[in-house]
């Protein structure tokens, strides 16, 4: 399916264009160079934008692109500055109450898309945590990076015995239908699949300077996949 960009686009103006990235689209050109990535669909749309942060492949939601390379630095400067507020949810496996939780452990990059905590080589890293709603086994969480390390939501997460649904990276199991309500029978032969094909990571909103001293804040509406788990774990596992 051909994703269009105007459809995914939650803020534009002269300067800097805010959209809703889906899920299992890369933010920048992978290696190989096959596929769509966020910046090849920025660029046919706006010919100098250049994307002002990453999220991971799997993760959807909030993500800023500058259109010219003014916006670019000033954007830029404010991440650097940690002048950015980012807001991710999270279902993750277990039931955890997490009340302004702050992780702060150092992340070192290994390579290969591979992070692990390292109190020796690792690069600061904070993330606080709040549970927003409780399931009987999963919790909705809101995250609040700091800094803006690889992986850095999932591997926090991960060191409180709180993996996110579905991150195998990370010790994340996925949830299934049949785990959660009483009385679902597969059909004979058939391989049940998830509820949700991904880790359930979603970029929720951000707050940025889009003028100096002009800070806004720009929310990205649920995907169908994270909306549908989050419902199904209401009715069943409430």
């Amino acid at each position: 399916m051909k994703t269009k960009f105007s459809d995914l686009i939650i803020f534009e103006d002269e300067n800097v264009i805010v959209v809703n990235k889906p899920a299992f689209i890369s933010t920048l050109d992978e290696r190989e160079g096959e596929g769509q990535s966020m910046l090849r669909l920025a660029r046919q749309y706006s010919p100098d934008a250049q994307i002002c942060h990453r999220l991971d492949k799997e993760t959807s939601g909030a993500l800023i692109i500058a259109k010219n390379p003014e916006t670019y630095r000033l954007v830029s400067m404010q991440f650097e500055r940690r002048k950015v507020t980012k807001v991710y949810h999270a279902i993750i496996n277990g039931t955890h109450v997490f009340e302004n939780l702050m992780i702060d452990l150092p992340i070192l990059n290994v390579g290969n898309k591979n992070v692990t905590i390292s109190r020796q080589d690792g690069k600061r890293a904070e993330t606080i945590f709040n549970s927003i709603k409780y399931f009987k086994h999963y919790t909705l969480v809101d995250c609040r990076p700091l800094t803006g390390r690889m992986h850095q939501i999932r591997i926090h997460l991960a060191t409180q015995r709180a993996s996110i649904a579905g991150d195998d990276m990370y010790g994340g199991t996925p949830v299934f239908l049949s785990e959660i309500k009483r009385g679902y029978r597969l059909t004979k032969g058939e391989d049940e699949q998830p509820i949700m094909k991904r880790f359930a990571l979603h970029a929720k909103a951000v707050t940025f300077n889009i003028a100096p001293d002009k800070p806004m804040t720009f929310e990205a509406d649920y995907p169908k996949d994270f909306a549908t788990l989050l419902k199904l774990l209401e009715k069943f596992d409430g």
